[in-house]
Formats: C-alpha cells, sequence, structure tokens
C-alpha cells in the first residue's frame, strides 16, 4: 500500500475516548481506549454532557499512551484522522478539536471518517503486530450497534451503498431498553448476553418473541416490536383499571410472568434471528457476494458470532468478524479507513473547516 506510513486515530462519537497509531492502514502499533461505563452506570444509558466533559477530560492521556505503546512521538505522525461523524455532538466536538488541532500544529493532513462506515473495516485489521489477509469484492456490510443496523453492499472497501437498515430501533438499543426493564448492569447489551446462557431460549414457532420481517425482501430492520414483546412477558400486559377491577371480582390472580433469565434467552434469540434472516435474504438477492464485513458493538453477541460462524460455513462465505477489542468505536479501525480514504485522494485531506457532523447519510 501506499499512502501516509503512520496514523493517528482518534474516536470520540460516544462514550469511548480513544486513540491508535496505525501503520500502513492494516498493520496496528497500538489501540487505546478509555471506556465511561462508571460515569454513565447510574443512568443506564450515555448522558451527552457528562461524555463531552469525560472526553476533554482524556483525550490528551488518551492519546499520549497511544504513542507510548506505539513507540513513536508526534513527530513520526504522517496524518490525523478522527471520527468525525455520526455521533453525540458535544463529544465529537472533543475529538475534531484535538484531531484539527496536532495536524495543525504538525503540519499534515487531517481526514473526517464516518465511524459507522470504519464499522466495516474492523473485521480487516488484526491484532497489534499482524496483517489478516485481503477479503474479495463485492461483499456484504453488516453493521449492528446501539445507534445502526443496516446492510450495505460493498464494491469495495470506500465504494458501499446502503441496502438496508433499522426503521426504528438499533439492534443495540433494543438489548439495552430490556436490559434496562430488568435490571441489569450498565453496560446492558453484554449484561444481557450473560444472563441469556442460563435462561431457556423458547423459538417463535414455540411462544417466542416475533421476528419483523416486514415484508417480502425486504432487508429493512425493526426491533421496537420485539423490545415490547420482551417487556409484557416480563411485566405482563398493560391493563385497565377496569380490567383489573373485573378480574379481582372474579378472584382471578395476576397473570405469571416470564423469568428474567429466560425473557433475555427468548429476546436474544430473536433479536439474533431477525439480523440471520436479513442477512440471509441479502445474500440471496446478492449472490455475487462471497465475503460479509461485520462491525458495531453487538458484533461481539456471543450467540450472533456462533450464528456467523456456522453461516460461513454453511455457505462456504468469508465472513470477517473483528476482534474483540475492534467491535466497540475504537481508534484503530477510524485510521484504518482514513488510510484507503487518503491513499485514493493521493494524501489530500480536508481542510481545516471540516467539522463534527452529528448524522451521517452513510
Amino acid at each position: 500500500m501506499t499512502g501516509p506510513r503512520l496514523i493517528l486515530g482518534i474516536e470520540t462519537s460516544c462514550d469511548e475516548t480513544a486513540a491508535a497509531v496505525v501503520e500502513r492502514g492494516r498493520h496496528v502499533l497500538s489501540n487505546v481506549v478509555a471506556a465511561q461505563h462508571d460515569l454513565h452506570a447510574e443512568y443506564r444509558g450515555v448522558v451527552p454532557e457528562i461524555a463531552s466533559r469525560a472526553h476533554a477530560e482524556r483525550i490528551l492521556p488518551v492519546v499520549r499512551a497511544a504513542l507510548d505503546a506505539a513507540n513513536v512521538s508526534l513527530g513520526d505522525i504522517n496524518a490525523v484522522a478522527v471520527g468525525n461523524r455520526p455521533g453525540l455532538i458535544g463529544s465529537l466536538l472533543v475529538g475534531v478539536a484535538a484531531a484539527k488541532a496536532l495536524a495543525y500544529t504538525l503540519g499534515v493532513p487531517v481526514i473526517g471518517v464516518d465511524h459507522v462506515h470504519a464499522h466495516l473495516i474492523a473485521g480487516l485489521i488484526g491484532p497489534p503486530g499482524a496483517v489478516p489477509a485481503p477479503c474479495a469484492f463485492p461483499a456484504l456490510g453488516l453493521v449492528v450497534s446501539g445507534g445502526h443496523t443496516s446492510l450495505y453492499r460493498c464494491e469495495s472497501i470506500l465504494n458501499a451503498t446502503r441496502i438496508g437498515a433499522t426503521i426504528d430501533d438499533a439492534v443495540g438499543e433494543a438489548y439495552d431498553k430490556v436490559a434496562a426493564i430488568l435490571a441489569l448492569p450498565f453496560p446492558g447489551g453484554p449484561s444481557l448476553d450473560k444472563l441469556a446462557r442460563t435462561g431457556v431460549a423458547l423459538g417463535e414457532q414455540r411462544g417466542g418473541f416475533p421476528l419483523a420481517r416486514i415484508a417480502p425482501g425486504s432487508l429493512d430492520f425493526s426491533f421496537s416490536g420485539l423490545k415490547t414483546a420482551a417487556i409484557y412477558a416480563y411485566r405482563g400486559v398493560p391493563e385497565t383499571q377496569r380490567t383489573r377491577e373485573k378480574k379481582l371480582a372474579r378472584g382471578d390472580a395476576p397473570g405469571p410472568t416470564m423469568p428474567a433469565a429466560d425473557v433475555a434467552a427468548t429476546f436474544q434469540l430473536a433479536a439474533v434471528a431477525s439480523v440471520m434472516l436479513k442477512l440471509q435474504r441479502a445474500l440471496e438477492q446478492h449472490p455475487d457476494c462471497r465475503t460479509v464485513l461485520v462491525g458495531g458493538g453487538v458484533s461481539a453477541n456471543s450467540l450472533l458470532r456462533e450464528r456467523l460462524l456456522v453461516l460461513a460455513a454453511d455457505q462456504r462465505l468469508d465472513v470477517r468478524l473483528p476482534r474483540m477489542e475492534y467491535c466497540v468505536d475504537n481508534a484503530a479501525m477510524i485510521a484504518a479507513l482514513a488510510h484507503d480514504l487518503l491513499e485514493s485522494r493521493d494524501g489530500a485531506g480536508d481542510d481545516l473547516t471540516m467539522t463534527a457532523i452529528p448524522t451521517t447519510a452513510f
């Protein structure tokens, strides 16, 4: 590969303050992530103001830690990349300001990166010191996270077209909301995954939760109905005062609710089945795609990873699952995608008017 040799990546789109140094686009020299779970736990969700203040406090120590771990200095850096979209605007602004200041001071290009797009490259970067084999294109891309659930057709890593997306909740958002209902520790997704392994999962045909198919051939997702089914299974179906009074007059006891572990297991089975259903449809509609690029926080889910590996074996697909450290928002994927972007632009970065964008069209 040509392009900048060493890229410093910065990522602050939500509640992870991250910095990484990547060589030649795929060789990760360091990848430092400072999470904020302890700051947001009592709220069972990310509080934007708290997140942005924590980023401001941590950004310079995290950048220094990434440089130290890579055994390089700022003077060795050839470009600075930053996730500038989408995300929490206050959080994004911290990373963008730091990246532009560093690039201006060093006299090197700065480039803004869509962090959802960067999730697609996460499975193409290996552990520190290793460079995975390249994959074949065209490919299908699957991003599953707390804010996004989308399918893409990728002619190359830079040329991707969205072919499906959630029409309501993202799958990770549904995980977090159901976890909150079950009073599980924050962050909810990993806690629900852990609890689900101890419960009994009911399939759709055995009284489990419904899958949103939307329409024949649709590649869009929906998880709001699944979330509601889980809440009703655990808390019971809401009743009017009149209905409750009639039941009490008849001496009817309250209906039983599903145990928390069974709710978690049944919810997870349906959520993963929904993702796999739409991915299978996409493979049928795009038979020339024999590679599947997977990214996003929910790609760390144990059942989803298991089902994706089974799919790869059954259909002889090249499924690129990211390493666990690259599932969450991280700066290694930002730097990796930035390398390819800079290479395609003959090394030209963005000008210093580049700013944070809370939404994305990717």
